[in-house]
């Protein structure tokens, strides 16, 4: 597999597509140095309509008439191609964004396999007949792919969240236009040499890096049939507000400020053990990470405690070196956004127990220490509002009651943990959060569970067999009913 630093063409109809005259070309930096790392062309309206085309064109095509078995097959030898580059894959992608690299070896080198290779074995039985005999008519019914669709990823789990759409999509019989940022334009080409390798068929798969203009032209264009979006809310409201003129389905998977409850009965050894994974992942450059802590009134110093020491004890360094638990954030633009939030949580009152700038022995690159708050009320800013960045807040709570009530006291719905000694417990205090996902004693996205938000998190869902429903039409097929002899 090709993993080349600078690309000055996009993967359009099966082969490599100059730039045009209009298009522009961006610098992609190294987060941990700031340096340049390589460029990538980035798309414009020509691109963009050259990649729906490609799309629509290929729906007509082999892929169009192809069986859930034949899809299935191109899809695992995509799986495998990306799995032999899985280790190259991770490293670009924590070069890229400053993901630590036991994490991007998971999310970024191997879950788009897993992902094709599942998707694989449920496209495999989509051709079964679904007969059902009924009182007016014997019905028919039909699974057909739901067309051209519009993948936009962003940038902090680029890969990942790309085999999220791609997979499901290319079992349902579907074609892609991949548009990934600018941030991670680099390793958005692997999924372009897969396909090449596979033999996927020309135009089933496209890729074309871009900016704002580019998926905004993407997700209106007349010949998508689908849209399916990661980012944050503010644009996924544009983006819903857009599909819904058109009466396009789409999926929206948007931001979060999800809590962890930790009961006065949890264990705090395991909760502050799996605190970097669970509150702390890429970095807190995560949607669902369980920033917002929720500790009992009665043992509130001793959690704040725990948890401060923790995070002040987190290795800090280059995304490549194995030791590395907390990297540089993406860009210069994310570490000063979030350097504001933290000067925002000083202002209003919450206590700052450690962290809360940039790291001495880190002049390059874009990092930040990892920060914790304490007395926080929720009514604050950084409890409100997703901060992407290493800050955590710990919040007071009387008992289970209250702690749901500010839980739930959120205008996002992602995800959750609950931390607590009783099963039973935990799977009440769950069943009562208002969110799409909810670990106890654990939190882990896996392929085979739904995954996706509630309220401003976000529409539908991605993962299990849920995730393939999005990218299905279904059509109802009438036939006389069939009579007993009279």
């Amino acid at each position: 597999m090709d993993i080349s630093r600078d690309r000055d063409t996009f993967f359009v109809g099966g082969t490599w597509l100059p730039a045009s005259a209009a298009s522009n070309t961006t610098e992609v930096l190294e987060a941990a140095t700031g340096k340049v790392l390589g460029s990538a062309a980035l798309a414009g309206s020509a691109e963009v309509d050259a990649a729906v085309s490609a799309a629509r064109e290929a729906l007509g095509g082999p892929w169009g008439a192809s069986s859930g078995a034949e899809r299935a097959g191109a899809m695992r030898a995509m799986a495998t191609s990306l799995q032999a580059g899985g280790k190259e894959i991770a490293a670009l992608v924590s070069r890229e964004n400053g993901m630590p690299r036991r994490l991007s070896l998971g999310a970024n080198g191997f879950f788009p396999s897993i992902a094709l290779n599942y998707y694989a074995g449920l496209a495999e039985h989509l051709d079964d007949e679904d007969l059902r005999p009924g009182a007016l008519s014997h019905v028919s019914v039909r699974r057909e792919p739901i067309g051209v669709v519009a993948a936009v990823v962003p940038w902090n789990y680029p890969m990942g969240l790309a085999a999220m759409k791609i997979a499901p999509a290319l079992a349902a019989g579907c074609s892609v236009v991949l548009k990934p940022p600018p941030e991670t334009a680099l390793d958005a080409y692997a999924w372009a040499d897969a396909a090449l390798q596979a033999g996927l068929p020309a135009g089933v798969l496209n890729v074309i890096p871009g900016g704002r203009d580019a998926g905004a032209a993407l997700v209106a264009h007349p010949g998508v049939d689908k849209v399916a979006f990661t980012g944050s809310t503010a644009a996924g409201r544009a983006i819903g507000e857009i599909c819904g003129r058109l009466l396009r389905p789409v999926t929206l998977e948007l931001g979060g400020k999800s809590a962890a409850i930790v009961t006065d009965d949890a264990d705090l050894d395991a909760f502050v053990a799996a605190l970097p994974d669970i509150c702390l992942p890429n970095n807190g450059q995560t949607c669902h990470a369980t920033t917002r802590i929720l500790a009992p009134a009665s043992r509130y110093a001793e959690i704040v405690d725990a948890v401060t020491d923790t995070v002040r004890g987190l290795q800090v360094g280059d995304p490549l070196e194995k030791t590395t638990q907390i990297g540089p954030l993406v860009s210069a633009a994310q570490r000063s956004r979030v350097l504001g939030y933290i000067e925002t949580g000083k202002s209003g009152g919450a206590r700052l127990t450690t962290g809360g700038g940039v790291p001495a022995d880190h002049s390059l690159g874009w990092f930040i220490e990892p920060t914790v708050f304490a007395d926080v009320d929720n009514a604050m800013t950084i409890a409100r509002e997703e901060i992407f960045g290493p800050v955590l807040c710990v919040l007071s709570y009387a008992d289970d009651d209250e702690a749901i009530a500010i839980a739930n006291d959120s205008d996002y719905g992602l995800g959750g943990t609950v931390w607590t000694a009783d099963p039973e417990r935990g799977a009440a205090l769950a069943s009562r959060m208002r969110t799409g996902s909810v670990g106890i004693n654990h939190y882990a996205l896996d392929v085979v569970g739904p995954f996706g938000g509630v309220k401003a998190s976000g529409l539908g869902r991605e993962l299990g067999p849920e995730g393939l429903a999005p990218y299905l039409a279904l059509k109802s097929v009438y036939r006389p009913p069939v009579r007993a002899d009279r």
